[in-house]
């Protein structure tokens, strides 16, 4: 029932420049997506950024574009449509093995990460349709209220009753970045603390 770093991705979801003056509250949904995407770097979360018809909407905000290990571009709403599932289900890099060890001295499989942390704009559209997407491809997906926006805030209502019917748990960026901590005695804890404060 908590989340657990260690079987998470992150995706942030078309915080694109051209996107987000008209987000309601959309310089504190983009500043609660910079502390997600702060937190997974420091927790070693990998994450992916998506990017709506980027020759009209703009790039993905810079200081989340720096952070991900990759962006995709798409023009279909639901980024499932557009390879974002490949993207999540990519072998670790660095993770093989040398074919010449015999198979008693190879390294095991890691297993993939099945849990998707993931917040964005427009809530209803691309977020909601991406979400739903990740759900039908049985992965556990967790939306991060506070850093989801539409420009109606009863869009974005909708659409999180919407996600939770449909089996999305519902949290804030300080509910996932003290689950993915789970103690104060983790070594990153003070560093945590400082992007949450």
């Amino acid at each position: 029932m908590l989340l657990d770093a260690s079987d998470c991705q992150l995706v942030l979801v078309d915080y694109q420049t051209r996107l987000m003056p008209v987000i309601a509250e959309g310089e504190q949904v983009l500043a609660r997506a910079q502390l997600l995407a702060h937190m997974a770097q420091l927790m070693k979360v990998p994450t992916f950024g998506t990017e709506q018809n980027p020759a009209r909407l703009g790039a993905l905000a810079p200081g989340l574009r720096s952070l991900c290990a990759k962006v995709l571009p798409k023009m279909a709403f639901d980024a499932c449509a557009d390879g974002l599932v490949d993207v999540l289900r990519a072998p670790v890099a660095g993770a093989g093995n040398a074919r010449s060890l015999p198979k008693h001295l190879q390294k095991p499989a890691p297993t993939p990460r099945n849990t998707v942390v993931i917040a964005g704009v427009e809530s209803h559209v691309c977020l909601l349709q991406t979400a739903l997407g990740l759900i039908e491809q049985e992965m556990d997906v967790w939306v991060v209220t506070d850093a989801c926006g539409s420009r109606n805030q009863r869009d974005r209502d909708a659409a999180f009753d919407r996600l939770a019917g449909n089996g999305a748990e519902l949290v804030s960026a300080e509910m996932v970045a003290f689950e993915w901590l789970g103690s104060a005695e983790h070594p990153k804890f003070k560093e945590a603390l400082a992007l949450i404060k």
